[in-house]
């Protein structure tokens, strides 16, 4: 499959700039199991890669020209002048590729331009980091043609620098690390104060059980206000108790941190949120490493519980998916992404995914929503190399 999705890319580049690429590269997008809204609190969170890529067929150029095209998009290419990439300068999708160069210029790695064209497999505003797979799969390719000698941590952080100050939007750094450093059959477990991480062994198809991933088709958009406002309000609550982050708060200090906060509602719930949710990926790595797969289901139901009651960023599709799938004999449920909108996953026994899926559907019917899309997620490979 990898095989002929290189050929086809890189075929399409033919035709685009009349010669073949110097190489294809694929990066993923994500689902996140567990910690949510905590990677940019200095927290925890428990990633794994999806089957569905970014792919960019890439060549070096000499003359300090940016060529971007994406076959996903109409229009021919959008050629951009290396020397004068700044953040702000570009509101479309090229800000994500470019972004990336322009992150790799301010450290100091000498980009003299580049042919891309770009293919995607993530679906847009689900929640799956489509946006990290195009920043990442451009960094591994610029790395590897330009020879500058990046791991995965490093590439995860120029990628980071490229959404937060090129793109605008206040993204932690657990999408790119994601898609930089996920391996197949396997969640990432990932400390996003040291970058520090381990793989758990996820296999659910190995235990009898299937992870659903409902998009809702509710697009969001992180660079919006909303998920700006809770971090911002994140950081209030961490001043507020004295500490750099909310990531130092224990979670057996935290009934003394919320009435220290006294009637400072909205922050209170933001930081219960936080500290909750660092436990509860702690408890999931907990479960996996001892073979209890079966038994995260409730700990994802109470995430989603404390994401829609306390971070508020849940919407009314994500909960009727949770709600549903509970009802028809999901193990565990919750949104997965930034949230307003976008996907939740589904732990169900595979035996059961059938009439879990199809109740799921019925409720979107009976609502009168555009039906979501259902698909099986499969921890998957990493950003790498195709040809």
């Amino acid at each position: 499959m990898s095989e002929a999705v290189a050929e086809r890319v890189a075929e399409d580049f033919r035709r685009l700039y009349g010669a073949a690429p110097e190489g294809v590269w694929a990066a993923p997008g994500r689902v996140n199991l567990i910690g949510e809204h905590t990677d940019y609190n200095d927290g925890f969170v428990m990633p794994f890669a999806l089957p569905h890529t970014a792919v960019a067929a890439v060549s070096r150029r000499t003359d300090g020209v940016l060529r971007l095209h994406s076959g996903d998009v109409e229009g021919g290419p959008v050629e951009l002048a290396v020397p004068d990439l700044a953040p702000g300068s570009d509101p479309g999708w090229t800000a994500y590729p470019a972004g990336v160069v322009w992150a790799l210029r301010e450290e100091g790695h000498e980009v003299t331009g580049a042919d891309v064209h770009l293919s995607s497999t993530v679906p847009t505003g689900a929640g799956l980091s489509s946006s990290a797979a195009l920043e990442v799969v451009v960094a591994l390719a610029m790395n590897d043609l330009f020879a500058f000698g990046l791991g995965g941590r490093a590439l995860a952080r120029l990628c980071r620098q490229a959404e937060n100050a090129y793109v605008g939007a206040p993204t932690g750094i657990m999408d790119q690390t994601a898609s930089a450093c996920c391996a197949e059959g396997l969640a990432m477990f990932l400390d996003t104060r040291d970058l520090s991480r381990r793989q758990i062994p996820f296999d659910p198809a190995a235990e009898g059980l299937q992870l659903l991933v409902v998009d809702t088709r509710v697009k969001h958009a992180h660079s919006d206000g909303e998920y700006g406002m809770r971090r911002a309000g994140c950081e209030r609550g961490a001043a507020l108790l004295g500490v750099g982050t909310l990531r130092d708060i224990p979670y057996d200090g935290l009934e003394a941190a919320l009435a220290r906060l006294g009637d400072a509602e909205e922050v209170r719930r933001l930081v219960r949120h936080v500290v909750t949710e660092n436990r509860r990926v702690e408890q999931v790595v907990a479960l996996l490493e001892s073979g209890g797969t079966r038994a995260i289901g409730p700990v994802l139901f109470e995430g989603h519980a404390s994401l829609r009651d306390d971070f508020r960023v849940s919407c009314p599709e994500l909960d009727l998916v949770v709600d549903t799938a509970g009802k028809a004999g999901a193990l565990g449920a919750r949104m997965t992404g930034g949230g307003f909108g976008g996907s939740a996953i589904v732990l169900v026994e595979a035996a059961d995914a059938d009439t879990v899926a199809q109740a799921v559907e019925g409720a979107f019917t009976a609502a009168g929503l555009t039906a979501p899309r259902i698909f099986t997620a499969a921890p998957s490979a990493g950003a790498r190399r195709l040809a």
